[in-house]
């Protein structure tokens, strides 16, 4: 199902044995568009500092009662690499973190989970320092703020067009469908739904997203209602507008 990524800050973290805290704001990453960490204030607890969570050990979201269990307790949590959230979080502090807890790196394979083998193999490079080719350097990143990026200005081919407002994402894959662009002033306008394949590139200096549609195609879209859910009906509509192949026909 596809969800609103703002209405899930504020939920809950439980971990198997009482709540850290809630969340605070996401990470995702700009390659691939899917969300990898959360952005969890602790509270009372670890002192009101803020931590990293994966998405790894997310557990069945509790969505009427907006929860998410996370499958790891307050100690493991606590004892965890910090991680400084007002800073780029670089590779090599994801290392550090997905060697913590074990998990396999969502950067060296594309599968959700290694083999021991794999694992054990991954561990030994660790070990050595060395590293597998499609590494990226340690001090890259590509992990983006989504309280950062809202406000971005939208640049169609002909003009601005509006800012980003928020960011609508897949509750199982955790990629983000769609950018949600308020095409009207700062305090309200129209809302419409823009894909991350629309996106030529993005300025991260000058807060500028530029994309491949022009103006009035863009503000004569299909209207996003927040309050009405964005189902497959919906989607068919705004690709058929657009012209554009849909997702979940790829191969």
């Amino acid at each position: 199902m596809l969800r609103s990524v703002q209405e899930l800050q504020g939920y809950r973290i439980h971990a198997t044995d009482g709540e850290i805290g809630e969340v605070y704001d996401f990470y995702f990453d700009d390659q691939t568009w899917t969300i990898r960490y959360l952005v969890v204030e602790t509270g009372g607890f670890l002192s009101g500092q803020r931590v990293l969570l994966s998405t790894v050990p997310l557990g069945q979201p509790k969505w009427e009662k907006q929860i998410f269990p996370v499958l790891l307790t307050r100690q493991q949590i606590e004892e965890s690499p910090a991680v400084n959230t007002e800073q780029p979080v670089s590779r090599q502090m994801e290392s550090e973190l997905y060697s913590y807890y074990g998990w396999s790196p969502y950067w060296r394979l594309s599968t959700p989970a290694l083999a021991g083998g794999a694992m054990a193999v991954v561990q030994a490079l660790e070990a050595t320092g060395e590293e597998p080719a499609e590494e990226q350097d340690p001090g890259d990143h590509h992990l983006r703020s989504v309280r950062e990026v809202e406000g971005y200005q939208i640049q169609a081919l002909d003009g601005e067009v509006g800012h980003v407002s928020g960011f609508i994402a897949d509750d199982v894959t955790w990629e983000l469908r769609y950018l949600v662009v308020d095409t009207g002033g700062w305090l309200s306008g129209r809302e419409v739904l823009v894909a991350p394949a629309w996106i030529q590139q993005i300025n991260w200096v000058t807060r500028k997203v530029y994309v491949d549609l022009h103006q009035e195609v863009i503000e004569r879209s299909p209207e996003f209602d927040p309050k009405a859910p964005v189902n497959r009906e919906y989607e068919v509509r705004l690709y058929d507008y657009y012209g554009r192949p849909k997702y979940w026909t790829r191969t």
